[in-house]
This record gives C-alpha cells, structure tokens and sequence, in this order.
C-alpha cells in the first residue's frame, strides 16, 4: 500500500463527492414522495434550513480537505474556495431546474435557490475564517 502522501489528493474529497451524489438524489424524490411537515415546521421555513443545510455541507466537504491536506500557496487555496462556492451556486441553481423539467411534482423554487446560496456563503465564510 502506498504511503498516505503518495495517494491521490482525489481521495480526500469522497466525502464531498458522495455529499453531491445525496443531494442529487433527494432533489430526484418525486414530489408525492415526500413527507408533508407539520404547521410549525412551515413556520420556521424548515425546508429553506434544509437546502442552506446541505449545501453549506457540500461547500465545506470539499473546501475542508482542501485547506486542512493539501500542500498548496494561500492564495491558490482562497481562489480555489471561491470556484468551489461558486459551483456549488450553480449546481444549486441546477437542481431547481431539475426538479423543475424532469422530476414528477416538483418545481423550481427561487426561494430554494436562495436557501441554497445562503448555506454556501455561510460555509465558505467560515472555512475562510477557520482556516486562514
């Protein structure tokens, strides 16, 4: 087996990656297969908490191992965090359109997209202050 600095950098990021691939596939769930929530958790815009939720999870998966094990200049690191916030933007953005086009009962919620992008700002913010 190779020694732990000689393996693939890629390694370091499953965790992103199978966050991404979570994400993909509860955006698929026809809309008739989700759980209708109680009136206090519309209340609280739960659903809103949830997509700020994973994608705040999917901006820090893969800024983290960036950060934490990658050998590479600051500035490379911070520009690195801004492509990844950024694509996780886009796929947010994505996903609505997803749902919108080809996923039974779902639609495109602007909201969602806002929830999404507030979760990522959230995360990439405090990687940013965490770890520089």
């Amino acid at each position: 087996m190779p020694h732990p600095s000689k393996r693939s950098p890629a390694i370091k990021f499953i965790p992103g990656i199978a966050w991404f691939f979570l994400i993909l596939v509860l955006i698929s769930l026809p809309g008739s297969n989700i759980p209708t929530v109680e009136t206090w958790l519309n209340d609280i815009y739960f659903d809103k908490w949830v997509h700020a939720g994973l994608f705040g999870m999917l901006v820090f998966l893969f800024i983290y191992p960036m950060y934490k094990k990658m050998i590479l200049p600051l500035q490379v690191k911070r520009n690195w965090a801004i492509k990844i916030a950024l694509a996780a933007v886009i796929w947010g953005v994505t996903t609505e359109f997803i749902q919108k086009f080809f996923i039974p009962d779902r639609s495109f919620d602007i909201y969602d997209v806002a929830a999404d992008t507030a979760g990522i700002l959230v995360a990439y913010n405090w990687c940013r202050v965490k770890y520089l």
